[in-house]
């Protein structure tokens, strides 16, 4: 074939940026309609808040270990829990759960609890399949695909990694660890977000907009890709994602950190919840 028939035949980066965004979407919805996604929380209990060691609807008996290092489950046969998919009764120490809920080591029928812990502060969170908020679920309102919002960015680390004191959904603030700055342009306008980096080395931004609680949700996530060694990576708000906080009260999303409210109208991404 020759160099032109082939150029003729080459798909069109447009056009392939658009089936990347669609085939995204869908492996979005199927992870927040899974049985186990977040539309499945039904609730987070802090053991500190439950200091005999009791949770609603819960059963066992659930305290800290006394080194802190752990969860102590009691159980009885008449409880009706499972560990590791296996009928339960005895105790237990259990550390966080680091996978998906799916997989989480405790079970209560189709339920899952999972362990989980925030700045030395363990808490079980309760995921039913059943949950209202899942059979209530209409789906996600996402601006169609538009390349004005996929743009180049470049990622500048700090020295040494930050922690930053934030509001969660809960109202509790926690500390918030953030990696570096993340700086782009957007219609000729400077812009920059502190972004945490992930294990992998992607990057992470909570963020805010002049939409936000208007034609958007209160705040966003943004997960763009690792940077390579130049710091160049690419910010695309068409990807831009509902926190877990849209879909169910009880997780404790962190706010947007100092300087992450954009003096612009991101009107891309995903943006509320339908119906809402």
């Amino acid at each position: 074939m020759s160099t032109d028939a082939q150029q003729e035949f080459a798909p069109d980066a447009a056009d392939a940026a658009l089936r990347d965004w669609k085939l995204w979407r869908d492996r979005r919805t199927e992870s927040v309609t899974a049985p186990y996604g977040p539309l499945s929380l039904t609730g987070t209990y802090w053991l500190a808040d439950h200091a005999e060691g009791r949770i609603p609807a819960i059963p066992g008996h659930w305290t800290e270990s006394p080194q802190g290092d752990a969860v102590v489950l009691t159980a009885t046969e008449g409880d009706g829990l499972t560990l590791d998919g296996d009928p339960f009764a005895g105790e237990v120490r259990l550390t966080a759960d680091g996978g998906p809920a799916a997989d989480a080591r405790v079970g209560l029928g189709e339920r899952r609890l999972v362990v989980i812990v925030r700045e030395g502060l363990w808490a079980v969170r309760d995921f039913d399949p059943g949950a209202q908020a899942r059979r209530d679920f209409h789906g996600i309102e996402v601006t169609e695909y538009d390349e004005r919002w996929s743009v180049p960015g470049h990622f500048t680390p700090y020295g040494e990694s930050r922690t930053v004191l934030v509001t969660n959904a809960d109202g509790r603030r926690r500390g918030l660890g953030l990696g570096g700055i993340l700086a782009f342009d957007l219609d000729g306008q400077d812009h920059t977000l502190q972004v945490a980096v992930e294990e992998d080395g992607s990057l992470w931004a909570v963020f805010s907009d002049s939409t936000s609680g208007s034609g958007s949700y209160r705040f966003r996530f943004l997960r763009p890709a690792a940077p390579d060694p130049d710091g160049r990576t690419t910010v695309d708000f068409n990807r831009s994602l509902l926190p877990p906080c849209a879909f169910a009260d009880h997780f404790v999303c962190p706010f947007p950190p100092p300087g992450n409210a954009l003096d612009a109208a991101i009107e891309a991404g995903e943006r509320r919840l339908a119906g809402g």
